[in-house]
Parts: C-alpha cells; structure tokens; sequence
C-alpha cells in the first residue's frame, strides 16, 4: 500500500536512530488487515520485506507455542546443539503425552496430564490408573530373588 522513507520525530528515538528507516505499509488480504514494517533494508523490494516479516512472526509464534506448552523453563546448554537437543526432548515428550491422551481417551488437558506424570513419576501405580479413576489392577508375579525397592 506504501512504501516510503522516514525518520524518526521523537528525539529520543531520533537521538538513538538518526538515520532513514524505511516504513511499509502492507494489506494482508488473508487477515483482511493493514500491517506497518519499519526496516532499515532498502534494498529489497515492498513485498520481500512483508514476507520475510510474516516468516518472522510466524517463527516468534512458534517460540510462544514452546513456552506456553513445552514448559522450558531454562535453558541447560548454550551451545546450538544443546538447544535443539532440549527443544526436541521437549516436543517429543509433548507428542507421546498427546498420543497417550488419545489412546486412552481422556478428557483431561495435556497440561493436566503433564501435571500428574511429573507428581506420580515414582508411583507403582500404571498410567492408566493415574490418569482415570479406574482401579486397574494388574497381575505381577513377585520374583523371590528380586528385591523390593517400595512396600505394597
């Protein structure tokens, strides 16, 4: 919709960016909404520089949505790898809670469920008997030459 060259009027902004910044102005006709950019690239073309924005946006989402139901609380490496090794640990626990939920049809929420594993995470009782109020009893023949660890 524009695409001009501006500066910035408030002299503090001014003071910590004095030079031009390019302003756009883009429809997204998908959201029926008008969005602004400000960039200092004035090399690429209106639409690059809308694109790339919504690719960014569309990443910071995603970071959101890990927050929200990764529950990371911190990071444990800085290294690149040590990242994405947590990020995936993360999302793969997420997927196999979900997949549990479906399995056993449960009403409860992921979060909820995610709750109850990390409480009960030593209990002998089976998943299934955590999660449902179901008393699911199963048949374990007690080896004489194992040791208990937890009384019955």
């Amino acid at each position: 919709m524009a695409d001009q060259t501006i500066t910035l009027a408030v002299w503090r902004s001014h003071d910590a960016y004095p030079d031009h910044l390019r302003r756009i102005r883009f429809l997204d006709a998908e959201h029926d909404r008008t969005l602004v950019f400000l960039t200092n690239n004035f090399l690429l073309d209106a639409f690059t520089v809308a694109q790339l924005y919504r690719a960014r946006w569309r990443i910071e989402l995603f970071f959101k949505w890990i927050k929200q139901h990764l529950r990371i609380k911190r990071f444990y490496g800085t290294s690149v790898n040590a990242v994405k090794t947590q990020i995936w640990i993360a999302v793969a626990t997420y997927v196999l809670v979900a997949i549990l939920k479906k399995e056993l049809k449960l009403d409860l929420s992921l979060y909820t469920i995610l709750q109850i594993l990390s409480v009960t995470l030593f209990h002998k009782e089976s998943i299934y008997q955590l999660l449902t109020d179901t008393q699911y009893n199963t048949q374990n023949p007690i080896d004489p030459n194992q040791l208990i660890l937890f009384d019955s």
